[in-house]
């Protein structure tokens, strides 16, 4: 049944279900079941006719905690992800083992389509964290997912500047990461906060400058508020990571903004 869940063979999964000594919920050793697998697959064909079944249970999660939805929200498959929506006992908010809901792992990929189907529950929290303290935005801004990020941020309940358990924002993940139409995104809102550092008192123009993303750090250099030469907790600044790492393009932005120390040694 697993395996021909998983590869999305109709006749042989109609034959096997009609069988007296057939469990429909029976686990693998993972702890996926044949719903699971055609879910995580995309296998609509299979999905409907398993949730046809009576005695299915269609929220059945894995031994890491992952349920059908959360399969069929991380891959994307939207059709399947909307059947399992129909289902009045599908929990849509049900979080992994490691807390990880169906809305985190849809915007950790960047399914837009599939996040716009979640937000539309109202028993959804559009911002609820894994056990890491990574939001949805969080995910999405990491890994450069504008159109996720947007979606996202049309919501109130959404907090664009909450951290993670590093300290690390949705924005400061994004100038890292050099992402730079998510930064623009973030930075024209009010309530994020363009000079805010993480636990290493790494700011988004820190992370900008060591990997010489110069894009985002000419972003962050038009807001006043952004302190050029901010120093991380072992003083090492922008400037002079940009410095050692050959960002020349880097370099010069900063220059222009304001003469560091470490430039008038040089």
């Amino acid at each position: 049944m697993h395996c021909a869940s998983y590869f999305g063979i109709d006749d042989v999964v109609a034959a096997l279900i009609e069988s007296e000594d057939c469990d429909i919920n029976q686990s693998d050793c993972s702890g996926f079941t044949a719903l699971t697998w055609a879910a995580q697959q995309g296998n609509e064909g299979v999905v409907r006719r398993l949730l046809a079944r009576d005695g299915v249970n269609p929220d059945k999660p894995s031994d890491g905690g992952e349920t059908p939805l959360w399969c069929a929200s991380f891959q994307g498959h939207e059709r399947v992800v909307k059947l399992l929506l129909a289902r009045n006992d599908v929990n849509p908010d049900k979080p992994t083992n490691e807390g990880r809901t169906p809305l985190w792992s849809a915007s950790y990929s960047g399914h837009g389509e599939v996040v716009e189907l979640l937000l539309a529950r109202n028993d959804v929290n559009p911002d609820k964290p894994s056990d890491d303290d990574r939001t949805p935005l969080w995910n999405a801004s990491y890994n450069g997912h504008g159109g996720v990020v947007k979606l996202l941020l049309t919501r109130d309940d959404v907090n664009p500047d909450e951290p993670n358990n590093q300290g690390e924002t949705p924005l400061r993940s994004a100038s890292y990461s050099g992402h730079e139409g998510v930064v623009e995104i973030l930075l024209a809102r009010n309530d994020v906060n363009p000079d805010r550092p993480n636990n290493k008192d790494e700011t988004p123009l820190w992370g900008a400058s060591y990997n010489g993303h110069e894009g985002v750090v000419k972003l962050l250099l038009a807001r006043n508020e952004v302190n050029p030469d901010k120093p991380r907790n072992d003083g090492r600044t922008p400037f002079l990571c940009a410095s050692r790492n050959e960002h020349e393009g880097v370099v010069k932005l900063l220059m222009e903004r304001c003469q560091s120390p470490q430039a008038k040694q040089s």
